[in-house]
């Protein structure tokens, strides 16, 4: 099993805003049964870590491209993020493998 992990640095003092819509965009991944459960967190602000950066993560069985042939965007996706680039300074995501003994 993976954990993937989005990260989004935004511009300064818009982290909640854009948490908003990063969640909004995960929920509706959720609803059309490509993701699973979704967190959004930030650093920042009254937390330790980089400032204005919020992540958005889920787990995976598999690492699939999102260009794969059978792949469909949720509707609604396109128009949160045309809204999230207007925040958005820069995006990255990161795959860990998570460990599965007991």
């Amino acid at each position: 099993m993976y954990l993937v992990r989005r990260v989004f640095k935004v511009k300064p003092r818009t982290y909640r805003q854009a948490a908003e819509i990063i969640s909004r965009m995960g929920k509706l991944y959720e609803d059309a049964g490509q993701r699973s459960p979704i967190r959004v967190y930030w650093s920042g602000g009254t937390m330790p870590g980089p400032a204005n950066t919020v992540y958005m993560d889920w787990t995976e069985e598999t690492i699939q491209s999102p260009y794969r042939e059978d792949h469909k965007l949720p509707d609604g996706i396109s128009e949160l993020g045309a809204q999230l680039r207007e925040l958005q300074e820069d995006s990255y995501i990161e795959f860990f493998e998570m460990y599965g003994g007991s």
